[in-house]
């Protein structure tokens, strides 16, 4: 069997800026929940049987507490925030596992999930379903991979090796030299994609990174700055790296015969026709995706 792991917080932020407003009778904003909730049933109808999504149920983590720059809820549109819940409902509603987070981020969720799936012998493959440059840290040959729905890309171990310049084991180090504006941590001044690459190709994590740009021998330009900035800044790169390392030790699932889809439950033909009721309007362009099929009908055909 696959199972499938859907970053819920992109998917919402994604659909947020990409469809144009529907508002409930309530007057409640319910585009981005629509879908989301159409796409992941997508992935059902596409074949999937086991699926479950991670959400941000608040958007700050235990992170806030090691970096104070770190990602927060301030500067999210509050009619995006508001969806958060709804959503989580939503996906209930139809059958499908939530997780939603609030210590950890959704990240770690789909991070943990992945390793202990893969454990399972009768898992075949466990496929991540985010762009996040996070999740790459969890890619293991062709069991574990990163898929990015919209481009349609997979990248198993060896693709994040050519999309990074490292190994999947080496991303948590790779982000803390390069920084993650996302996240909200700069990295190290002067240390770019291309010497941050060479550097850890050649000794996988900073710690084994020699004080001596002598030693390096790998092609990265002005090493002696890049080595002084390192031996300056060693106990910061190693709380970005902190940063950057996903969690795997949170418990989700048992079994993963808890992640199987068996249906949607009574309480979602009355939340779907709600949703599929709500009006669009005309305040963002639409784009990639057209809601034109009811979200109840997708629920049902398999």
């Amino acid at each position: 069997m696959d199972i499938h792991l859907v970053d819920g917080t992109y998917e919402l932020f994604r659909h947020y800026y990409a469809l144009p407003s529907a508002r409930d009778e309530d007057g409640r904003e319910v585009a981005a929940v629509r879908g989301v909730l159409a796409s992941v049933l997508g992935i059902i109808s596409g074949g999937a049987t086991h699926i479950a999504v991670a959400t941000d149920h608040v958007i700050e983590s235990f992170r806030n507490g090691l970096w104070p720059g770190y990602k927060t809820g301030a500067g999210i549109e509050p009619e995006l925030l508001a969806q958060f819940p709804l959503l989580e409902d939503a996906l209930s509603s139809a059958g499908i596992v939530v997780w939603p987070m609030v210590e950890f981020e959704a990240d770690d969720a789909l991070a943990a999930a992945a390793l202990a799936a893969a454990r399972d012998t009768r898992v075949e493959r466990v496929i991540i379903c985010t762009p996040d440059k996070d999740l790459a840290q969890c890619v293991r040959g062709t069991r574990i991979v990163q898929l990015n729905r919209r481009t349609r890309v997979t990248l198993d171990e060896q693709g994040v090796v050519q999309k990074f310049g490292v190994s999947p084991t080496s991303i948590p180090d790779y982000l803390a030299l390069v920084g993650d504006a996302a996240d909200g941590y700069p990295g190290l001044p002067g240390w770019g994609a291309k010497s941050s690459a060479a550097v850890l190709a050649k000794f996988v994590h900073l710690e084994s990174i020699p004080m001596d740009c002598r030693e390096w021998r790998v092609n990265a330009t002005n090493a002696s700055a890049l080595a002084d900035t390192l031996c300056r800044e060693r106990d910061r790169a190693l709380l970005f790296r902190t940063l950057a390392t996903l969690r795997t030790d949170i418990a989700l699932f048992e079994d993963v015969q808890q992640l199987r889809w068996k249906g949607p439950t009574p309480a979602f033909t009355a939340l779907a026709a709600r949703l599929d009721a709500a009006l669009t309007e005309t305040r963002r362009p639409v784009s990639r995706r057209s809601l034109s099929a009811p979200i109840l009908g997708s629920a049902t055909r398999r």
